[in-house]
């Protein structure tokens, strides 16, 4: 008889096949209010559930007595309750490593449009008010040779690192947990505290998970410490910073701008004043949303989830003292 899994995230037909070659599936494409009833149901027996923020803790598990395995299509997984699941033996997984040079592509592209004034003069053309030669005061700044301060040097982070580095000739700032030191060696980074890499850089990159440590990391103390031609750059999860906080920067000018891929409330609200100042750039949250990165990382987590179900160790196992235990 084979395990029961749900997976309740939209994934590739060709994914979805290979789980349903050793798993009895149920498959949500999105969970709704229409369909949460009968998730709940489906839950009851499931022994796998694989997608992304769905909010997998206490409340949730105890409707899943059988479950074994939860394996998150993503590489963050602050939906997880990491304690619970491993007080009850049930492995964690994730996606990492595979989505770092997609994101790294995004969060840069969106240092260089912010920068830039990509997406503003983008509209300057496309409405007609270019008529000669541009002018100053819708000049960019240059890239190239500035200081990029990046705050936690993971995989992406590094990646990110290689890119300015090799790429624009950037001296790279880091601040982390720990020393990285491939980074250091491979794209020269300097290790320094938090307020002399917001003193120091030209851009500062947010790209920590979100943890009780990291909430609301950048906050108004943190804005005043940046230069006032410094740009603010987040790729790691809304919550991560104060919005007000940086709402009162870009208005009061104490930093020149912010490229923005995460927000505190997603979908942002249409009448977030964030969505009404030119010298921010925001995107809906697509870091890793190429269709290449995206099945690779599905495939991933499908990986994971017919592993923990064989009783093998997952490739990418986040609480690896439970496996041990088994």
């Amino acid at each position: 008889m084979k395990p029961k899994v749900i997976v309740y995230k939209r994934v590739p037909q060709q994914v979805l096949e290979y789980i349903q070659e050793y798993c009895d599936v149920v498959y949500y494409e999105r969970l709704t209010d229409d369909n949460r009833a009968s998730f709940l149901i489906e839950l009851q027996d499931a022994n796998g559930l694989m997608g992304n923020e769905l909010a997998v803790n206490e409340m949730l598990l105890d409707q899943a007595p059988h479950l074994k395995v939860v394996s998150n299509i993503a590489v963050g997984y602050d939906n997880l309750d990491i304690a619970q699941l491993s007080k009850r033996g049930i492995l964690a997984t994730n996606t990492p490593e595979i989505l770092n040079d997609t994101t790294a592509d995004t969060i840069f592209g969106l240092l260089l449009a912010t920068a830039r004034r990509f997406p503003e003069l983008d509209q300057y053309v496309k409405t007609g008010q270019w008529k000669g030669s541009v002018e100053q005061e819708r000049f960019g700044v240059d890239v190239h040779h500035k200081v990029i301060g990046i705050i936690g040097m993971g995989g992406i982070g590094a990646t990110i690192a290689k890119r300015a580095h090799l790429g624009f000739d950037m001296k790279v700032l880091y601040h982390n947990r720990t020393h990285n030191e491939a980074a250091e060696r491979l794209y020269d980074a300097t290790y320094c505290g938090l307020e002399e890499l917001l003193q120091q850089s030209d851009f500062v990159v947010l790209m920590t998970p979100l943890t009780p440590q990291t909430a609301k990391l950048m906050g108004e103390k943190e804005f005043k410490l940046m230069k006032k031609s410094a740009f603010f750059i987040n790729g790691s999860r809304g919550k991560t910073v104060d919005e007000e906080a940086l709402v009162k920067a870009l208005q009061e000018e104490e930093i020149a701008g912010a490229g923005l891929d995460v927000f505190v409330q997603e979908p942002i609200q249409n009448h977030h004043p964030l969505l009404s100042m030119k010298n921010v750039v925001t995107l809906p949250h697509v870091g890793s949303a190429t269709h290449e990165t995206r099945l690779n990382m599905s495939m991933l987590a499908a990986e994971n989830l017919v592993a923990a179900l064989q009783g093998k160790c997952p490739s990418s196992l986040i609480n690896r003292e439970v496996y041990t235990k088994a």
